[in-house]
């Protein structure tokens, strides 16, 4: 081979090196939960409501990562928002297969699976549920210690299906709420934004310290495995998620608690 033929080999070898590299930077992104153990596959046969379902196993499944309105219960009525939440996770699932990703402790007290479910026929796209929920309004976030695993991607679709007021965030249902106009009787998972004002140490087992917010009466109980944010200074605008109790918020999860300005 002349030394013209070996350059033009050369030439188009480096074209289609390139050519690889430039399809493989475009390619979709990998599985977001790739690694995670892999549990139970089984068709779905009931949604109890919009963060957790039934499969044709038997086993309850708890969405993890994600908090719904909670259904009717004994003399409780459902939450506002339940029966749109419950036929969303409907419409996504009721008769597919799915298959459940583990992330963290895999049962809770009620022996429910806690786990990302994706669905895995071919009767429609698959479907990372934990995701679309959040992304279609259908769901807020909320982090656990045992399950937080993957919980961090939530975060920004959540802030995306609010600034498109997808789902629930559409009207008075879902909205970001100051913490000083947090009703006393206020009893239930919320969103509050303040700005920190201070904190002490607390005397309550599993609690590491308590923030108070300016111009406010509700006070964060920052758990032991969200302790870091002790650390947080007078003066910073955060947006903290939790159960409400008593103007008492629990702040289990680092996560939990988004930094939005520091002083």
């Amino acid at each position: 081979m002349d030394d013209a033929g070996r350059w033009a080999r050369i030439r188009n070898f480096v074209l289609l090196a390139a050519a690889l590299a430039v399809a493989a930077c475009g390619r979709a992104p990998s599985d977001p939960l790739e690694g995670l153990p892999v549990g139970e596959r089984a068709r779905v046969v009931r949604v109890i409501d919009g963060d957790a379902l039934v499969l044709s196993t038997g086993q309850s499944v708890r969405l993890i990562g994600i908090e719904a309105p909670a259904g009717p219960y004994r003399n409780r009525e459902g939450e506002p928002g339940y029966e749109e939440s419950k036929r969303a996770l409907e419409d996504m699932t009721l008769g597919r297969e799915v298959e459940l990703r583990y992330g963290g402790l895999t049962r809770d007290r009620y022996d429910r699976a806690l786990a990302h479910v994706v669905t895995t026929d071919t009767l429609g796209p698959t479907l990372w549920l934990n995701a679309e929920m959040i992304k279609r309004g259908a769901a807020r976030v909320r982090i656990y210690p045992d399950t937080a695993v993957a919980n961090d991607l939530l975060l920004p679709m959540e802030a995306a299906a609010r600034e498109a007021k997808a789902g629930l965030w559409k009207g008075r249902i879902w909205t970001l709420t100051d913490a000083g106009a947090l009703p006393d009787s206020f009893q239930g998972f919320q969103i509050v934004e303040g700005t920190t004002a201070g904190m002490q140490g607390s005397d309550f087992r599993g609690i590491s310290c308590e923030v108070v917010l300016e111009r406010s009466l509700l006070v964060l109980e920052i758990e032991t495995a969200a302790a870091a944010l002790c650390q947080m200074g007078p003066d910073t605008v955060i947006r903290a998620r939790g159960y409400v109790r008593n103007l008492r918020m629990e702040i289990s999860h680092p996560l939990n608690v988004e930094i939005l300005e520091k002083p």
